[in-house]
């Protein structure tokens, strides 16, 4: 528990860190040009493709470990569980 309020300490600190310091660089810069325009929305192009992407992984992972948690569900029920013994003791001779 104290790890996880240290963590969220730490991401406050950073953000309003980084929060003033825009501030001032926003402040300090000049206002857009329409180049500029055009390079942040094709930077927004681009991050969001990588989000998306994220997205998907995220999703066939968790699909991944759905499908491997039922699989070990099944094979630790008692009938499954008693075939797969009794095939091991024959197997092995005893």
């Amino acid at each position: 528990m104290r790890q996880r309020e240290g963590l969220i300490a730490r991401v406050k600190q950073i953000r309003t860190a980084g929060a003033a310091s825009e501030r001032h660089a926003a402040d300090a810069a000049e206002p857009p040009s329409a180049a500029s325009l055009d390079e942040l929305a094709l930077r927004m192009s681009h991050l969001e493709q990588q989000v998306r992407g994220l997205q998907d992984s995220v999703h066939r992972e968790n699909v991944r470990l759905g499908a491997q948690v039922a699989e070990l569900a099944a094979r630790m029920e008692p009938a499954a569980l008693a075939v797969a013994l009794d095939k091991d003791a024959r197997e092995r001779g005893l």
